[in-house]
């Protein structure tokens, strides 16, 4: 992009503003204008041609000076970069039509079939009468998000992203803040433009926004194609702004009659309009030069701070494009040459550690995503500071990645180290800079409720639907009272008020109403339920249910200690030890206690009776008349034992509508039972539980 001439804030930008209750709106106007072309010039140099020539700082204070003079002289733009932050949040996204189809493109990853298409196009070119050689413009095949975005008299007017091909959905406001896309165009532009990009995420940006949800206890996002795709679908621009997109152009879809020759050209052209090209971007003369391309952009892979999956090669020339034309879902002039998926080895490129709930600190290692028993993944845990001393593993050392049980990726072994060492557990906790103690092989941050990860995420627990199930407290919910300082502790929530919610950016009276209502509606919790919410180590909904029925009052358990809680059906040693030791904890204690002087008060579970002692049942699909908890609370209550899954303590699967086929494989394969819900409330009856 030229530098602006006569700019005082360009280069070495002058600072010393006016103040702004001394300036005529004349003068305002024309000092925002001045700003607003130094700053889409700053954004250029640093979101496009990673090229900055000011501080950050003095960007800022450029930035703050334009919203102040916009704010107070009513100097609003459409194309001002200020309106990048985010506007008001909306209620659906919107279809609209494309300009032009968006298509797909046909794509191998073998070379046979590359040398295939380019047989096809030449044959096809020499049919129609074209005899001259044919060259491609070869280009990476980016792995994000495609949108169509759609320019009038050099302005953004929409952003849409492909969706079927022919309508996709409108992400206007979400795509006016990311930076590295023009608001207006540079240069000699067409009166109307239409141009296809990729939205994606920048790796080290990914792992970074990453590392910083999981210090607050959030979890962190598969991969960047997944966080680029959610990103941009949120209905609240202002979450959009948060994260770090980006977006490289590569196709112009309506030129608006500029008459472009070859797409070489359009490739240098839409970057001096001001979007952001890929530099890789190469023409090669025949299909050996770009199969040459693939093969060097293949062995640079990792280098690249974007993900690709291939790349593609589009044949140059217009003329020869529009004599080979498109079948009806593909163009026959363009053609995808993909990569072998990257397979269980990968890189570490940071190590982040995650405080959980029960102030446990747990090594994550964030890596370039690879494809693991068919899944992509970009983390995996290290489980402990002893396993990260085991491995010897360190940030950037080359390693292999495995799926437990399909589920759980985790790090197997150091193929290649890369630094000397390993990664160096910390001393404290990474959040709230508390002392971190040892038991055993595990780590624990010594804050408690005091630091934010363990509050937000106890306080998620407490209120999900294996806790108290409290509508309204979910994860944005949770973080903005704790940033806020409103809840320090698990307690503070009820003693929050309407006028303090309601003064929350994004709340209001009735949204603050409903969760006071909720939390009051939750103060006689059954008792199980409130085990549950408590977030004991290794204590779920089944558990707590065990527990519940055994002791019947808080009281009770708070006062049995592991051997009488080992008693209890299905608590092993390790299980009845963590549920001991958390009662014995007195700030567990004067947490409860505290939660107690607010109202909040277990109710006694007691048993009907244990005409289902002995008998554990498994359910799958739905029961007429039943809700899935009230039939499992009804076999607990008459002593027998409702579970998940299948196994070889199970009695009977009850097999109602829709069921799922897992389960009933399963009881065939453990020689269970299985009956309708006729035969279970038969089965019921006759052991005298009245249904």
């Amino acid at each position: 992009m030229d530098e602006p001439e006569d700019n005082p804030y360009v280069r070495d930008p002058r600072l010393d503003f006016e103040p702004i209750e001394t300036l005529e709106e004349s003068t305002a106007r024309e000092e925002a204008e001045a700003l607003r072309e130094a700053i889409r010039y700053h954004d250029a140099r640093y979101y496009v041609e990673a090229d900055p020539v000011i501080s950050d700082r003095a960007y800022d204070q450029l930035f703050e000076r334009l919203e102040s003079l916009e704010n107070a002289f009513g100097l609003e733009s459409s194309t001002s970069p200020t309106r990048r932050v985010g506007g008001a949040p909306i209620d659906e996204l919107e279809t609209v039509e494309h300009v032009v189809p968006m298509r797909s493109i046909d794509s191998s990853g073998e070379e046979a079939d590359v040398r295939a298409f380019d047989r096809r196009v030449r044959d096809r070119l020499t049919e129609r009468g074209y005899d001259e050689p044919v060259d491609y413009l070869c280009e990476p095949k980016f792995d994000g998000l495609s949108v169509e975005l759609v320019y009038e008299d050099g302005v953004l007017e929409r952003a849409a992203t492909r969706g079927d091909g022919e309508r996709g959905d409108d992400v206007t406001e979400n795509v006016r803040t990311i930076r590295s896309v023009p608001l207006k165009l540079h240069g000699a532009y067409p009166e109307f433009l239409a141009v296809r990009g990729e939205v994606y995420i920048p790796k080290d940006a990914f792992q970074a926004y990453n590392r910083e949800r999981i210090e607050r206890g959030e979890e962190p996002f598969a991969n960047p194609r997944n966080a680029a795709a959610g990103t941009l679908r949120q209905l609240d621009p202002s979450v959009t702004a948060e994260r770090p997109l980006a977006c490289f152009v590569f196709d112009v879809l309506d030129d608006g009659g500029y008459g472009f020759e070859s797409r070489a050209e359009e490739h240098e052209t839409i970057a001096e309009w001001g979007f952001e090209v890929d530099d890789h971007t190469r023409l090669e003369g025949d299909i050996d030069g770009a199969i040459r391309f693939r093969d060097e952009l293949l062995a640079a892979r990792d280098d690249l701070n974007y993900e690709i999956d291939g790349t593609v090669f589009k044949v140059n020339d217009h003329r020869a494009c529009e004599l080979l034309g498109s079948t009806a879902r593909a163009p026959r002039w363009a053609y995808a040459y993909k990569f072998p998926a990257r397979r269980e080895e990968t890189t570490v490129r940071d190590v982040v550690v995650q405080v959980g709930r029960t102030g446990r600190l747990t090594p994550v290692a964030l890596l370039d995503p690879v494809e693991v028993s068919g899944v992509t993944v970009s983390r995996a845990t290290l489980h402990n500071p002893d396993q990260i001393a085991d491995l010897g593993v360190g940030i950037g050392d080359r390693v292999r990645v495995l799926r437990a049980g399909d589920v759980i990726p985790y790090v197997e072994e150091v193929i290649e180290n890369n630094v000397d060492g390993h990664f160096e557990f910390p001393e404290t906790c990474p959040v709230c800079d508390s002392p971190v103690e040892h038991d055993g092989p595990l780590a624990f941050c010594t804050g408690g409720v005091g630091c934010p990860a363990q509050l937000r995420r106890a306080i998620e627990h407490y209120a999900s639907r294996t806790g108290l199930d409290i509508e309204g407290l979910g994860e944005k919910a949770v973080n903005q009272l704790v940033e806020e300082g409103i809840v320090e502790q698990l307690p503070d929530l009820y003693e929050l008020t309407v006028e303090e919610l309601a003064a929350l950016d994004g709340w209001g009276e009735t949204s603050a109403e409903k969760l006071l209502e909720e939390l009051d509606a939750k103060t006689e919790p059954p008792l199980a339920d409130f085990l549950s919410a408590l977030g004991i180590p290794e204590v779920g909904p089944t558990t707590a249910g065990d527990v519940a029925r055994e002791f019947g009052t808080l009281d009770a358990v708070m006062a049995a200690d592991a051997e009488a809680l080992q008693a209890v059906r299905g608590i092993g040693e390790t299980v009845a030890a963590e549920i001991a030791a958390f009662f014995e904890s007195e700030r567990n204690r004067d947490v409860i206690a505290a939660l107690r002087s607010h109202g909040v008060e277990p109710q006694t579970t007691e048993r009907a009776g244990e005409e289902l002692s002995g008998a554990t049942f498994v359910f799958t699909g739905s029961l007429d008349g039943w809700t899935r908890s009230a039939i499992q609370e009804l076999v607990e209550s008459h002593g027998g034992n409702a579970t998940s899954a299948v196994s070889s303590n199970t009695d009977y699967v009850v097999v109602g509508d829709n069921p799922g086929e897992s389960k009933r494989d399963d009881a065939i394969d453990h020689g269970v039972e299985l009956i309708d819900q006729e035969r279970f409330e038969e089965l019921l009856r006759s052991r005298g539980v009245d249904v």
